[in-house]
């Protein structure tokens, strides 16, 4: 049987375009299918941890979760710190105020906007360099020809839990005499040539929200070997307090709190368990795909331990929004991450409205992306009614 006609669990069979939901078909899901919904460890663990947490009425303020917390998290980065946050945007802005950013500070538009708007929000210029179109990745290149004598930093981003090009944005930097420093929200766990992510740059920046492969309910950390670095990110998450009453540094509220810790730590010993589950995933798509022409299914090494968060594929751009509307048709809410380019977006395109003129391959690659669902909860047979819609869509394949 071909995916177009693939029929699962009393599911509608996708035979020709009459059969799709968006010319007048049921959907294929009652309900809504989300590109990744929470993992969720083991719930007697939590709940013990939640009853330790209300016997000892330490709620917040670096209880010993967090510590634990903190210890394993850096442990398993083989890194000397983690500076736990209540999310990873403060992470963000916290590491980029401890580095002493200013001025510009270049980045890929190819990014989720958090990464641009922790910038901006600290008055420093976000400068948007362009992209490699076969990573997504910065374009060291790129790089070299945005730098002015105002340009204080780098920040790489590792997207979709793909190392940035670390040794190459490092001799820029070394060059030019700027801060480099990570965000790499997709890529806990990840590794390059070897080497896991957290001992890149000045530090490297974590986001545990819920959607991630690894989640605290919400939070983020610092990453780090540098003991100066994360001792300032310390007081600045709590104020600036350093012991009770004495306040030694400019901070604000950045701090974990043990109900986030708890969920950490469960996560922690399902996380196997949740990367098997993506790489099955990620497997049976690249199985749907491989008879499908156009549907270009981004690849993983399996030498730098992905973390298999994101399905990502690219097809023809004339044709991305009609598969995405006819997904959405169906109840399948596929995403266009991360178009249009943070440059595309208003409090961007507006202070630089020229912008794209100098990103061609970021363009080019945000018209073309699609994010499809994964993870534990994905229906049975979600994967094979991609498949058929993209064959219908796209009109690929035999």
């Amino acid at each position: 049987m071909k995916f177009n006609e693939m029929k699962t669990n009393g599911m509608k069979a996708i035979r020709s375009a009459s059969d799709l939901a968006i010319n007048g078909a049921p959907p294929a899901f009652k309900d809504i299918v989300h590109v990744g919904r929470p993992n969720l460890g083991d719930r007697d663990a939590l709940l013990q941890h939640v009853g330790q947490i209300y016997d000892r009425r330490w709620l917040s303020n670096h209880g010993p979760l967090v510590h634990e917390l903190e210890k394993r998290i850096a442990d398993k980065h083989g890194v000397k710190h983690c500076v736990a946050m209540c999310n990873g945007t403060i992470a963000l802005e916290i590491a980029i105020r401890a580095l002493g950013l200013e001025g510009e500070v270049i980045i890929p538009s190819y990014t989720f906007v958090a990464t641009a708007h922790a910038l901006h929000w600290q008055a420093i210029t976000p400068v948007f360099a362009d992209i490699d179109p076969a990573t997504h990745n910065l374009d060291p290149d790129a790089v070299r020809r945005m730098i002015t004598p105002r340009t204080s930093g780098i920040i790489g981003v590792h997207l979709w839990g793909r190392c940035a090009p670390v040794a190459e944005l490092q001799a820029i930097a070394d060059e030019h005499d700027l801060q480099l420093m990570f965000d790499a929200a997709h890529a806990f766990g990840c590794s390059d040539r070897g080497k896991t992510v957290g001992s890149f740059g000045r530090c490297e920046v974590l986001s545990f929200h819920a959607t991630k492969v690894f989640n605290t309910f919400e939070g983020g950390a610092v990453i780090t070997n540098d003991d100066q670095l994360a001792e300032a990110m310390q007081l600045m998450r709590n104020f600036g307090f350093k012991g009770f009453d004495n306040v030694i540094h400019p901070g604000t509220n950045g701090k974990m709190t043990e109900i986030s810790a708890a969920m950490g730590l469960v996560n922690l010993e399902a996380l196997p368990d949740f990367i098997d589950a993506n790489k099955a995933r990620y497997d049976r798509y690249a199985d749907a795909f491989a008879g499908i022409d156009g549907v270009d299914l981004i690849r993983y090494d399996q030498a730098d331990a992905p973390n298999y968060q994101y399905v990502v594929v690219e097809v023809d751009a004339s044709k991305r929004d009609a598969l995405v509307d006819a997904l959405h048709a169906e109840n399948i809410l596929a995403r266009k991450y991360f178009w249009p380019g943070c440059h595309g977006m208003k409090p961007y395109r507006e202070l630089f409205p020229h912008a794209r003129l100098m990103l061609p391959n970021t363009e080019h690659v945000a018209a073309r992306v699609i994010v499809l669902p994964t993870g534990e909860t994905l229906p049975e047979g979600c994967i094979e009614t991609i498949a058929a819609v993209c064959r219908m869509v796209l009109g690929a394949g035999g």
